[in-house]
Parts: structure tokens; C-alpha cells; sequence
């Protein structure tokens, strides 16, 4: 494998998880984008949050090259377009990420935020914005192990099988009831 393979989504889809698996299955390094950042002392703690200069970042990683697998949600926001030889978006179903960030204790407003970002689509949008139609395909995560997802990726990788079609959760999240729901910070 030559090249660097991005690896992206919503917090909660997998990331962690499932790049270095794919990395081992590639024979590559294995990255995150915070480590990236940490490492040329662009990570920024703000409040009891950390903030990555992705715009920093993005002209510091001008000249990176793989073999690696690079992953993290601001990966198309901070690793530039033609680095990418393959980009995989993982999604996971709105309600089960909700469930995971939930076991995570993530404080309503960031919950809510980040299910309403994988109901729409965002970091997959940005990602096949920032790589290309033609380099970029998503992964469905909601119910498969980790280990699932990364031999799923490997495959379109190495052109053993094609990508699936695009994800959209909006056509199951499709009345108010549903949407309100779905939403809700109470008890899901």
C-alpha cells in the first residue's frame, strides 16, 4: 500500500477502533489526527475541551507521506486532499451512536450535536468535498465489530469489492415524532 488512507466520522462511528486494525491489514502506520497535532504542538486545550488548528495542521502536513492510516473527525479539514489515496467514512445509525455516546457520558449538547451531525450527513459531506467522490465511500458501523468493518474497508481499498451506495439516515428519521425522539436528551 502506498499512499495515506484517511479514515473519518462522526465521534462515536469507530475510528479509534478500526484504523489500526485496517493499518495492520495494510502493513502502514497508524496516526490520529490529534496525535498529529499534539505532536507539532497544535493541539490547543480550550475550557476542558482540546482544539486542533486544523488550518495549522492542514499546511503543516503539506509534505506527510504514508504508507499510514491517518484517522479522526477533522481529518478533512486538516490533511490535504491530494495526500488521500482512499478516504472511508464510517456511519453509524443515529440511534445506536446516541447509545454509545450516552455509555460515554457525553453532556446532552454535545450528544445531541454530534447525532444530528451523523443524521445529516456532515463529516461525510466534508469528507467527500475534501476527497472526491472517486476516492472517498462509506461504511455502515452500527452493527458490526470492528474487526467487520476494517476487512470491509481493506476490501474496497483493494478493489476486491465496491463501495456501497451513500448512506442516508434522514430517510428513516423521516416524521417530527421520529426526529423529536431521536433528539431528546432524556432517556433514549
Amino acid at each position: 500500500m502506498g499512499g495515506i488512507i484517511g479514515v473519518t466520522g462522526t465521534p462515536g462511528t469507530g475510528k479509534k477502533s478500526v484504523a489500526p486494525l485496517l493499518a495492520g491489514m495494510l502493513g502502514a502506520e497508524c496516526l490520529s489526527i490529534n496525535d498529529l497535532a499534539r505532536s507539532h504542538g497544535l493541539l490547543v486545550r480550550k475550557g476542558r475541551e482540546w482544539e486542533v488548528d486544523t488550518e495549522r495542521l492542514r499546511l503543516r502536513l503539506h509534505g506527510f507521506s504514508g504508507p499510514a492510516v491517518v484517522y479522526g473527525h477533522l481529518l478533512p479539514h486538516s490533511m490535504p486532499g491530494r495526500l488521500i489515496s482512499r478516504a472511508v467514512v464510517l456511519r453509524c445509525q443515529p440511534l445506536v451512536l446516541k447509545q454509545r455516546l450516552a455509555g460515554r457520558r457525553y453532556p446532552p449538547g454535545k450528544l445531541t450535536d454530534n447525532v444530528e451531525s451523523e443524521l445529516i450527513g456532515l463529516v461525510s459531506s466534508e469528507a467527500f468535498e475534501a476527497f472526491g467522490e472517486d476516492k472517498t465511500f462509506e461504511i455502515d458501523s452500527s452493527h458490526s465489530s470492528p474487526h467487520e468493518v476494517a476487512n470491509a474497508a481493506n476490501e474496497v481499498i483493494a478493489g476486491r469489492s465496491g463501495p456501497g451506495p451513500r448512506i442516508d439516515w434522514t430517510l428513516t428519521y423521516d416524521t417530527g415524532a421520529k426526529l423529536r425522539s431521536l433528539l431528546s436528551t432524556g432517556a433514549s
